[in-house]
């Protein structure tokens, strides 16, 4: 599938430099030419000797061991990447990345590419999780840098979190993923809501629910990285926008609803990926409300259903609505596609354990007006958005609603 495609592999030292030596075996098996570079503590780990042999090309560790004298090797090897993959990328490389450092064969190679960069960070949760190496990924993907989440685990430290290399096989498949790229949404243009809106009872205190906006916002990445045109209108979210999508920041319900109204008419396809407020106090306290008696009475009005107002509204956009349950999911997700107008309904059990509300994993049912159409098995939610906009692509390409 890679055949006659460079990919620079960059290993930095950690622990995890034994499944590198997996990743560049599995390029190598798919016809890719690999060229690896050593940092000097990655070879503590793992010898050069293991990835020459596996690669079948001489392995980089010094910016001055220079082999030909027709070429400067850091340069010759930044020009003819079709892909440099950093992986694993330590907290130390990611923050000279963001730095723009140049001190050793990796860095310095990095700084001189102006191929796509795909990096793989593996390092202890409380590292990974630090806001400097946050800020310093941040920095990376507003430059255009495509990341691959660590997993969840046991990690080599002893704690259990987030800082696991990805697999092999999962860093392989984003490999082939950015080789391959996919545009069947190109010349679309996309608006996804994401995030759990925020109804005010005073000026302290609101109503919202637990949605953490990542899936709208693997399907806004999604939906971008596929050649679309994507708006994504979001409320009360902690997540970076992804690159390349105009961000839309709203709070409550009625500010959801008046952003996408405005929009509606221009777009192709809308997903609505939102927890929306059902309800909202019927009147907004201008103070705080003081504690006085035992109890309190709250009196709620229902706040705009959107999902419902778009359905009215579309004309010949399709429309995909989402429907978190924790109990006959099949039934009310069925009743939701029906009285919605809408063309498909993504229904997941946010009961589940791994697939609720903040989790990075989801699973799918996906149903039309008859049915269940398929299911996407638990898989990150990146990847969960991605078989969705396949799937609505190929719908919307079947009903003649051909990109222009």
């Amino acid at each position: 599938m890679l055949n006659g495609k460079t990919i620079v592999l960059g290993v930095s030292g950690g622990i995890a430099v034994y499944k590198a030596a997996a990743l560049t075996s599995r390029l190598a098996q798919s016809g890719a030419e690999v060229h690896v570079i050593m940092t000097e503590s990655a070879a503590k780990f793992v010898t050069p000797l293991t990835f020459q042999t596996l690669s079948r090309q001489p392995v980089h560790t010094d910016t001055f061991a220079e082999r030909d004298a027709s070429v400067v090797a850091h340069i010759d090897l930044a020009d003819r990447a079709d892909l440099f993959v950093v992986a694993p990328a330590t907290a130390n490389i990611i923050a000279k990345m963001a730095c723009g450092l140049a001190d050793d064969m990796l860095s310095t190679t990095l700084l001189a590419t102006t191929a796509p960069i795909l990096v793989a960070p593996a390092m202890n949760v409380h590292m990974y999780e630090h806001p400097a190496v946050q800020a310093n990924m941040q920095t990376l993907r507003e430059r255009g840098v495509h990341f691959i989440e660590p997993g969840v685990g046991q990690l080599a430290c002893g704690y259990v979190g987030r800082g696991r290399l990805a697999e092999p096989e999962d860093i392989y498949a984003e490999i082939v993923r950015l080789m391959t790229p996919d545009q069947t949404l190109a010349g679309r243009k996309v608006l996804i809501t994401a995030g759990g809106t925020l109804e005010r009872i005073d000026p302290v205190r609101f109503i919202t629910n637990d949605s953490s906006g990542k899936m709208g916002y693997a399907a806004a990445q999604a939906a971008q990285e596929m050649g679309a045109e994507v708006t994504l209108v979001s409320a009360n979210v902690s997540l970076p926008a992804p690159r390349g999508v105009k961000l839309v920041p709203v709070v409550s319900t009625r500010d959801m609803y008046e952003a996408v109204m405005e929009r509606l008419d221009a777009q192709d396809l809308i997903i609505k990926a939102a927890a929306v407020a059902d309800y909202r106090p019927a009147a907004q306290s201008a103070q705080k409300i003081k504690k006085s008696e035992e109890q309190m009475t709250l009196v709620l009005e229902k706040t705009e259903d959107i999902l419902a107002e778009i359905g009215r509204r579309k004309k010949g956009q399709f429309v995909i609505g989402f429907a978190a349950e924790t109990e006959h999911l099949e039934e009310h997700a069925m009743k939701k596609v029906r009285s919605k107008g809408c063309d498909l309904i993504a229904a997941n059990d946010v009961s589940q354990q791994g697939i609720g509300f903040g989790a990075d994993h989801n699973e799918l049912y996906i149903f039309d007006q008859n049915g269940l159409v398929k299911k996407i098995p638990r898989s990150s939610k990146l990847e969960a958005a991605r078989e969705l906009l396949r799937l609505a692509a190929e719908r919307m390409n079947a009903k003649g609603n051909a990109a222009p």
